[in-house]
């Protein structure tokens, strides 16, 4: 990595939206079309750039590639540090492909104090783009405090109900684990600059901790002070309870990016950090970890079968869908975090459409309610064709985006634990339980209600920004294998950290392995 800071592509995407603000506010604010399209445009550059990191990126290379590297607070050790592995450059992809959708999905949603929505989603995407990008903890840690502040401004100005008792509440919660996290970074720094534990210098720099040699109790503690930041942003069980009250109360995009993109934060705090960093303690607080996960899976679908709000059902079946994300990870295998990370993605999709689908309805009917839907694939037959593909990808039908993360989850726990897999398909039946009683009570029945008679079908503009979510569904469910291809070589990397006992001769001759897996196996 090159001493001399040069403004590279990472750099670039991360602070395209942060400029395209700048933009903004030389926008008359009563220019809501202007501001419309400026956003768009400034998000859809963005990904585009995203796509060069792709083109550019060599899947052989275990080493963080486009890696930019500056001293920033050299009296402390802190560095402007970027660098992407498989692992981060699909949550970047995954980033910049969901922000244009939020923005375009709120053009007819949005009425008031537009220029300052446009402005907080892109600088919330500039804030997300920073966090999986960030090699140095320090960075990392300004990146993920600043996404909570546009976040509370789109949950508590343009959500409805009881959105400002949700923004507070998802504000407070956040914050409260990433004290914790902060604590834990700075004894961490601290605890480096001692010869017997780390390097003998104090630094923020990721790849340098990861060469610490900590004793397990002193892990075990860390590991607890960044749990409580990570397991509340995934959210693991028992600290879910901001998320269902969050995505009701936030408006559309607002659902769309928090069930996308930040809640995959959490996910990856754990893979980056909490893996790699305390692989013995890792090891020591798997049962909790796998039995918190498991109790999120089954408690997260059944809490979705009793609700009567659309979105409520929807959030609480993304506490189950993590929870099988957490189990594949604690299994410390490959094929578990291989699955894990690609169910990750696949959430942020099939998830995301939901949230899509729901907010079309709500614009159209503004209710939430179940009850007040009936027949509707009578009226609207696109959006009905398009909720039967996003169901069957939520609840992990053989040949779209769900399926292919949730059997690696589970040939990753059957190798861990055999019980563990079988709690974890009661989950999978739940949740197709939930998602086609949904569509059968929306969808189908007999179309009685007047309000539902006059409903129009999809436009243009809603169609455009749902086909994007339908083909990577597809494309991940049906051919994998580059989206494997790229995360496989930082999965192993984290593996022979966690797991340095892994050996590679008796994962060959193993059934239920990589290599004699055709999705997996490595070209």
């Amino acid at each position: 990595m090159s001493n001399v800071f040069n403004f590279s592509i990472l750099s670039f995407i991360t602070y395209l939206p942060l400029i395209g603000c700048l933009a903004l506010l030389f926008i008359d604010k009563g220019n809501h079309k202007a501001i419309r399209q400026t956003a768009f445009s400034i998000a859809i550059a963005t990904m585009v750039l995203s796509f060069f990191l792709l083109l550019g990126f060599n899947p052989s290379d275990i080493n963080m590639q486009f890696a930019e590297q500056a001293s920033w607070i050299p009296s402390m050790g802190v560095e402007y540090l970027l660098g992407i592995d498989g692992i981060s450059l699909l949550l970047i992809l995954l980033t910049t492909i969901i922000t244009p959708i939020a923005i375009l999905s709120s053009y007819t949603a949005i009425h008031e104090r537009i220029k300052e929505y446009y402005l907080s989603l892109l600088f919330l995407e500039t804030a997300m783009l920073g966090v999986f990008m960030a090699l140095d903890l320090f960075l990392f840690y300004i990146f993920w405090e600043v996404m909570l502040v546009p976040m509370y401004f789109l949950i508590g100005i343009w959500g409805g109900g009881r959105r400002l008792y949700s923004a507070i509440k998802f504000f407070l919660f956040t914050l409260f684990g990433s004290l914790f996290m902060l604590l834990g970074i700075l004894t961490v720094y601290f605890l480096n600059h001692n010869p017997a534990y780390g390097t003998g210098t104090f630094t923020f720099n990721i790849l340098e901790l990861y060469k610490m040699n900590l004793p397990l109790e002193l892990q075990r503690w860390l590991f607890l002070a960044f749990f409580m930041g990570f397991a509340i942003k995934v959210p693991m069980f028992p600290f879910h309870t901001w998320l269902p009250d969050a995505h009701t109360d936030a408006p559309t995009a607002g659902s769309v990016v928090l069930a996308g993109v930040l809640l995959k934060m959490g996910t990856y705090g754990f893979i980056r950090f909490c893996l790699p960093l305390f692989p013995e303690a890792s090891h020591y607080f798997v049962p909790m970890m796998i039995g918190l996960s498991l109790i999120g899976i089954v408690y997260g679908a059944f809490l979705a079968l009793a609700q009567k709000d659309i979105k409520r059902l929807v959030a609480y079946s993304s506490v189950s869908h993590l929870g099988f994300v957490m189990l594949g990870m604690f299994a410390l295998n490959p094929q578990g975090l291989t699955g894990s990370i690609l169910q990750m993605v696949n959430h942020g999709i099939s998830t995301g459409a939901l949230f899509l689908i729901v907010g079309m309805l709500y614009e159209r009917r503004h209710t939430r309610l179940i009850a007040d839907f009936g027949g509707i694939s009578y009226q609207m037959p696109i959006l009905a064709a398009l909720f039967a593909v996003t169901m069957f990808s939520s609840i992990g039908m053989p040949g779209l985006n769900g399926f292919i993360g949730e059997f690696l989850i589970l040939v990753g726990a059957f190798q861990y634990n055999k019980a563990f897999a079988g709690i974890a398909v009661i989950g999978i039946i739940l949740g197709a339980a939930y998602m086609l009683w949904l569509f059968q009570r929306v969808m189908f029945g007999p179309l009685d209600k007047p309000e539902n008679k006059i409903l129009s079908d999809l436009n243009s503009r809603e169609i455009a920004y749902m086909v994007p979510l339908i083909i990577l569904m597809f494309w991940i469910g049906l051919y994998p294998k580059p989206f494997i291809d790229i995360i496989d070589p930082a999965v192993m990397n984290i593996v022979k950290k966690v797991n340095p006992g892994w050996n590679q001769q008796e994962a060959e001759s193993s059934p239920l392995t990589p290599l004699n897996l055709p999705l997996i196996k490595k070209s």
